[in-house]
């Protein structure tokens, strides 16, 4: 896969976790990695708003269309609405060789946050030429080092730069220079490795191969992102994030989730699984920030609220049977998605709002410790992740 046979070409996504989605973050900007006998460089540089709407859209399947609707095969946008990255990616890579004819041999993943993590090793990079220019004339840093790398690309860009070919172009050109950095060795190599396991761990770096023989490995493995199969832990919960806002809101929420074992009943394990979400925008956010990042009321969402749709996956042959908002049962949207239960809701914060959503799980025939999977967000793991709570039982 590092080109030792031939060159290899991956279409590289850069997930902007200020607009959520399943696997990150919207898949915004859009470039060609070359790998060369293990030596990296950018190719051909996009964005997702330039490959368009298919037109037909690619098939999807049935389980994933009830849940996501047919966007998954409509737009580059919405491919990872679904938290399954083998499908979201073949999905990508189809979109890609329909639009442009060039043919790629895999689908590379990797959000602000992991590049933050290759920065800490590799050192600061400089911007140059025309993006060091523009980005003077902006009032952006032309030098990107981990401790500003993520407010840059995540909030910095949307309120110095109007037009999304232009944000595009600045990620565009950021993503180069990291990628020349690691090609040319720079930094600590040790530091290098370090971070991009605690990236892959965290599900911020995701790799999908065109080979069957090279994708049945990283099947085996988190950093195939797979929702089933030998990657995913037989009492493995899920919990992902959608955006409703259509705007890039996401950069203020703050989220916790936490399991907590309820006690049996009738021989079964009963899970539930909480999650809080708080909007931290400024309260005259629908004036204070611009328009591009609230949204400005178009989608249905006034301009400083939030709306994300929120989904628990449980484990395989569970059931979701009950769901609350603020501690009062409410209705839910249950699917079913590779034989495992999926609870959905969407919910509305305005600025300083905050809810607790809980799903909870029964029939578990696992007896195992529960493990749980989270959609990779601006914030640190360790601060989203709570440790498992166990209810007192008689």
């Amino acid at each position: 896969m590092l080109g030792v046979e031939a060159p290899r070409n991956y279409l590289l996504m850069i997930q902007n976790n200020a607009e959520i989605r399943a696997t990150g973050g919207i898949p915004g900007a859009l470039a060609i990695l070359t790998i060369d006998n293990g030596r990296l460089s950018l190719g051909a540089q996009s964005s997702a708003g330039e490959v368009g709407v298919m037109a037909p859209p690619l098939p999807v399947e049935a389980e994933q269309q009830a849940i996501y609707s047919a966007r998954l095969g409509k737009f580059m946008q919405d491919v990872n609405l679904s938290p399954d990255f083998p499908s979201a990616a073949a999905t990508a890579q189809q979109m890609w060789e329909r639009k442009t004819g060039q043919r790629v041999d895999g689908v590379i993943a990797i959000d602000p946050i992991a590049l933050s993590y290759i920065l800490k090793a590799t050192g600061p990079v400089q911007l140059t030429g025309a993006e060091a220019a523009a980005s003077t004339q902006l009032g952006l840093p032309t030098e990107l080092s981990h401790t500003n790398v993520v407010s840059t690309l995540l909030s910095d860009v949307y309120s110095k730069v109007e037009q999304p070919r232009d944000q595009d172009a600045y990620f565009a050109g950021v993503a180069q220079e990291i990628f020349s950095a690691l090609s040319d060795g720079q930094g600590d190599a040790d530091g290098l490795v370090k971070g991009l396991t605690r990236a892959s761990e965290e599900g911020r770096v995701l790799v999908w191969s065109r080979s069957a023989d090279e994708q049945a490995v990283l099947a085996r493995y988190p950093l195939g992102g797979a929702i089933s199969g030998p990657s995913v832990s037989p009492a493995q919960f899920g919990v992902y994030f959608n955006d409703g806002t259509g705007a890039k809101m996401d950069y203020y929420v703050k989220r916790t989730v936490q399991l907590v074992k309820e006690c049996p009943r009738d021989g079964y394990e009963e899970t539930t699984v909480r999650i809080t979400s708080t909007n931290t925008a400024p309260v005259d956010a629908a004036t204070a920030l611009p328009a591009y990042v609230t949204g400005n009321g178009h989608f249905g969402v006034p301009a400083g609220s939030v709306q994300t749709n929120i989904l628990a996956y449980g484990p395989v042959q569970a059931n979701v049977e009950t769901a609350k908002v603020d501690g009062r049962r409410t209705d839910f949207a249950p699917y079913l998605h590779s034989n495992r239960p999926v609870g959905v809701i969407a919910v509305v914060l305005g600025p300083g709002e905050s809810t607790t959503v809980e799903f909870t799980f029964g029939k578990i025939v696992q007896h195992t410790e529960p493990d749980l999977f989270v959609t990779p967000t601006v914030q640190a793991v360790k601060d989203v992740m709570l440790p498992i709570e166990n209810a007192v039982c008689g």
